[in-house]
């Protein structure tokens, strides 16, 4: 497959899958606010370092079951029931409450970049999602496991993932209260996300049968 489009691929899947608030584009945002851009962005880059482990560790394991299509079809199926449970829980459950934020303590840069590698390593959230992607994208062959594809996916993924918290960090002042941001319209984005996912998934376990 072409890397410009796996590239692509990857920063499209990552953009989406960071977009809405959490721990650590809330954290960045908040740091930025509070001791200024540079240690935001400091923040970020640890939080990318981090990302680039994930994202590759992903593909790797997404890669050995590819080679285990039966695997892959259980996995599939269960997928399709997480997902559909998380877009009722986003769309008709969650409340609209904003999340909570972690109180950055330490002032240093180099403290604000080891604190963006430990929040980013705590949260192993990417890891099975970009699993999930890598093998929806590979059976639609949209890409491969070759070293170059994968490469070529983890920067998309470490870009996409940069470009959300350079955002929050830069413009969440001016965002933040904004209809777009608040806790409730993006219950309803994540919700729709993983309802489009859902969706995608069953017509390929349809289909595949």
């Amino acid at each position: 497959m072409e890397i410009t489009i796996v590239f692509l691929l990857g920063f499209v899947f990552a953009f989406l899958g960071v977009i809405p608030p959490g721990l650590l584009n809330m954290t960045a945002a908040k740091i930025s606010l509070k001791e200024g851009h540079v240690r935001g962005l400091m923040f970020s880059i640890g939080a990318c370092a981090v990302v680039v482990a994930q994202t590759y560790l992903a593909a790797i394991f997404a890669s050995y079951l590819s080679q285990h299509p039966e695997v892959v079809d259980v996995l599939r199926r269960v997928a399709v029931v997480i997902f559909i449970l998380i877009t009722i829980y986003f769309l008709f459950i969650a409340k609209s409450k904003q999340p909570k934020q972690v109180e950055p303590k330490i002032r240093s840069k180099h403290s604000r970049f080891f604190q963006g590698i430990l929040l980013s390593a705590l949260n192993v959230f990417p890891i099975p999602y970009q699993g999930y992607i890598t093998i929806m994208l590979a059976s639609y062959g949209w890409m491969t496991f070759e070293r170059l594809d994968i490469i070529s996916y983890v920067a998309g993924s470490v870009m996409g993932t940069f470009v959300v918290l350079y955002l929050y960090v830069f413009f969440f002042e001016k965002i933040h209260s904004k209809t777009l941001t608040s806790q409730k319209n993006m219950n309803r984005i994540i919700g729709g996300i993983t309802l489009i996912i859902a969706i995608i998934t069953l017509i390929n376990i349809i289909f595949k049968d």
